[in-house]
């Protein structure tokens, strides 16, 4: 029986010829990643291991963004068990301050991920690396604390989603309204426990970003990862980021899909997923009128270069709309400088804008940007919980960047276009 991309990189790791869907493994991985959330708790639970030491320090990452810079006493305690055990075990992949950034945009950036890779992370969304070709997924923090021991991590091998992609997006469509889109359609347990496998004529035609996009919000419809193809945009970006050389692996023609799913993206529209589910997606022109007293951009989902240039081109002569907060935050401090030399900063600051220091900040309801009771936000994050970004009476409506900035300006929820 053929085996999909994701299957082969983990028999691949598991030095064996052949894996189904099922079947535990246990595999090596490349890269171990935390946050100051999570990597605390793994560091206690790492320091109860007998004679506990570093499989390998180099292939460890931990990077301080969640509640970072220090909102609060809790946060500078976090990150201060994360810093000091950086320097007792060597772990030169430290991120906090000026070199952070929002860890599953640092990551690609930095190299520190290639195609045919394993990473595993304690942060649901690791799944986003994906898009350059590797296997990636969320883990709990006693996971990561085993395999920053061992180097090796257990996986029950998931079954797939074929997804198929036709045509290119056009108009103010990103590839934050490909996985809404999706959502919508499979809903948010329609690939639990699978992999989502992007591939066809239209995969090659998204760009690395909106491909990083994509695979972030896999996780949204339940799935382990998400995973595209290796093509030549892939391989550049990675020889630009300075990653290591690629394994390139490619799914069996007789590979065996638990389901398969065409999208054709000439069709795809900017949309938004309404309160309190991804899934719950609406096309723009059928909604009403939506208040919003703040719009977020920014997040491991869509705080990258290409995501600020299409917020500065819609906010650009205009203003922020009285009455609402718009808040933009660059994911990395690369994204900031390259941001400010374009220009874009200066326009986010003349449209009435706040701009934030790298940080998930507000995604998760930590700082920079909390709602108050009955309060709406536009965001370009990726999840819309109840209470995800503040008060459990607040609402968070999902959307693309082009969105996001077009419903600052016109105070409501509205399509860039209008």
């Amino acid at each position: 029986m053929g085996m999909t991309m994701t299957q082969k990189i983990l028999a691949a790791h598991a030095g064996k010829d052949s894996v189904s869907p099922g079947q535990l493994i246990m595999a090596n991985v490349e890269r171990v990643l935390g946050n100051d959330i999570t990597s605390p708790m793994a560091i206690e639970e790492f320091r109860r291991l007998p004679g506990a030491k570093l499989y390998n320090a180099e292939s460890v990452t931990l990077v301080m963004d969640h509640f970072t810079p220090n909102k609060d006493i809790k946060a500078a305690e976090q990150c201060k068990i994360c810093r000091e055990f950086a320097a007792e075990y060597g772990i030169s992949r430290f991120y906090e301050g000026g070199e952070a950034g929002v860890e599953h945009a640092l990551l690609p950036e930095k190299g520190m991920v290639t195609a045919g890779d394993i990473v595993i992370g304690a942060d649901s969304h690791t799944c986003t690396y994906g898009a350059l070709g590797a296997f990636s997924t969320g883990v709990g923090s006693t996971d990561m604390a085993a395999a920053m021991a061992t180097g090796k991590a257990w996986f029950k091998v998931p079954g797939a989603l074929k997804v198929s992609l036709k045509g290119k997006l056009q108009g103010w469509a990103s590839g934050k309204d490909v996985i809404l889109t999706l959502i919508g359609k499979i809903r948010v347990d329609g690939a639990t426990y699978k992999s989502l496998e992007f591939c066809g004529d239209g995969a090659g035609h998204l760009s690395v970003s909106d491909r990083l996009c994509v695979c972030n919000m896999a996780v949204e419809a339940g799935a382990k990862n998400g995973i595209f193809p290796v093509d030549d945009k892939t391989t550049e970006y990675l020889k630009a980021a300075g990653a290591a050389k690629p394994m390139i692996y490619t799914a069996d023609a007789d590979a065996v899909y638990d389901g398969a799913i065409e999208i054709d993206l000439d069709d795809i529209k900017p949309v938004v997923a309404f309160p309190h589910l991804p899934e719950n997606v609406h096309a723009l022109d059928s909604i009403e009128k939506i208040k919003i007293d703040q719009a977020v951009i920014g997040s491991c989902t869509n705080g990258r270069f290409d995501d600020l240039q299409i917020a500065a081109k819609i906010l650009k002569g205009k203003k922020v709309a009285k009455g609402v907060r718009c808040i933009i935050i660059p994911a990395t401090q690369k994204v900031y400088l390259d941001a400010l030399e374009a220009g874009f900063l200066k326009t986010f600051v003349e449209s009435g804008a706040v701009i934030s220091a790298p940080t998930c900040g507000p995604c998760l309801g930590g700082y920079m940007g909390i709602l108050a009771e009955g309060e709406r936000a536009v965001a370009t994050t990726n999840r819309n919980f109840v209470g995800r970004m503040g008060h459990p009476k607040s609402e968070v409506f999902l959307a693309g960047p082009a969105v996001a900035a077009a419903s600052a300006v016109a105070g409501f929820i509205t399509h860039p276009e209008k």
